[in-house]
């Protein structure tokens, strides 16, 4: 079983190297972001707020080289803020109303779902596009109700495959790309 998971973990990384153009693209929208003086807003749900959280650890402390600190904020974080807008609104709104107080349209939102469904994370872009701010979705199995409402402007890396676990893989190996791709354009 174990040699199963690491061949299907391996084919799916490999199977998806065709999105390298769009992580590229991406890397460059989140690091001209920060050169203008935005920041990064981060948010999914379950599995995809741990790597919410994992990028914007990468982003505000370190990758692998020393440099400056980055503003990436996870909106996953605030189990307080999180909880109360659950509770007085609507758990749709969790990340909607974070987006709606927090970003300004040299920002860029970064939505991570395997399914491209959430409906926090579709308000959350609807949001978003009203304040003018870019965004990014780190997506899966087919791209779900996200893509469509993305805008041209907007990046959608829509990872192939149907397995969660195998999307949240590579989900993490372009989290990996992304802090590489930004760190060298600072050193570099």
């Amino acid at each position: 079983m174990i040699l199963e998971h690491f061949d299907a973990s391996a084919q799916s990384i490999l199977a998806n190297k065709h999105l390298a153009p769009q992580i590229e693209a991406a890397a460059k929208a989140i690091y001209t972001s920060f050169e203008e003086g935005g920041k990064l807003l981060i948010c999914g749900n379950g599995g995809s707020a741990a790597d919410a959280q994992h990028l914007s650890s990468e982003l505000l402390n370190r990758y692998k080289r020393e440099r400056r600190e980055l503003p990436g904020i996870a909106l996953t974080t605030d189990g307080s803020t999180l909880t109360s807008i659950g509770n007085d609104y609507d758990f749709r709104e969790v990340f909607s109303k974070q987006v709606s107080a927090l970003a300004r349209a040299e920002d860029v939102l970064l939505v991570i779902s395997t399914s491209g469904n959430s409906a926090n994370i579709l308000e959350a872009v609807k949001v978003a596009h009203d304040k003018s701010v870019r965004c990014i979705a780190l997506n899966g199995k087919g791209g779900g109700e996200l893509t469509p409402i993305l805008r041209e402007n907007d990046i959608d890396i829509i990872v192939d495959g149907d397995v969660t676990a195998r999307i949240q893989e590579v989900h993490g190996l372009i989290i990996h790309c992304l802090c590489e791709l930004i760190d060298s354009y600072i050193l570099d």
